[in-house]
């Protein structure tokens, strides 16, 4: 085996004759006349990003979020949250400095017990409202924007979910601040 290398040819050695760059003429393609040409317009970058934007499927990433969201406040309604037991803390405390001390029964319970319930029920009532509105917003999107837009099954399944929740925290709502779910106590006497 030979493992010498040869020199390469020098330009003046390889080709005689001197080539004349302007006469030149680089051979075209036999389509090329047939109007297949490939023109500025088909090779700028904006063109090729939109055609790759419409071949790719739309991003449910907001409509996925607003879905969970919808659930958990729905989730939150149901369950009770920090800020209803601060404010039926709240509530319960102003009822109370609102009393004389020659307050009769009747009073004392609305003051430590309805205001609070009402505070409460008030609370949860907001974040049932909020859940179903968002859900059913996640679920009417589609329909204001293009037909080819389907949301997801699990992105729908979550919304249905976040509307069962907050139509079901809204239901306790009325029945918890019109007390049609529990009597007020009264007082014997």
């Amino acid at each position: 085996m030979d493992t010498t290398k040869t020199p390469a040819p020098n330009a003046s050695e390889a080709d005689p004759s001197p080539v004349d760059l302007d006469k030149a003429e680089t051979p075209q393609p036999a389509d090329a006349d047939a109007g297949t040409a490939l023109t500025d317009a088909d090779l700028d970058d904006d063109t090729f990003a939109e055609d790759q934007a419409e071949d790719e499927e739309p991003s449910h990433v907001g409509s996925a979020a607003s879905a969970i969201v919808a659930a958990g406040l729905g989730v939150v309604a149901l369950s009770g949250s920090w800020v209803a037991g601060i404010v039926s803390e709240r509530a319960s405390v102003a009822a109370r400095l609102e009393l004389s001390q020659a307050a009769d029964a009747n009073a004392q319970i609305a003051a430590q017990f309805v205001d609070p319930w009402h505070a409460t029920a008030m609370v949860n009532g907001v974040f049932a409202a909020l859940a179903l509105i968002i859900a059913t917003f996640v679920l009417a999107l589609p329909a204001f924007s293009t037909p080819e837009r389907i949301l997801p099954t699990w992105v729908r399944s979550v919304s249905w979910a976040g509307i069962g929740l907050g139509a079901l925290g809204v239901l306790l709502f009325v029945l918890m601040y019109f007390d049609l779910l529990l009597a007020i106590p009264k007082a014997a006497g």
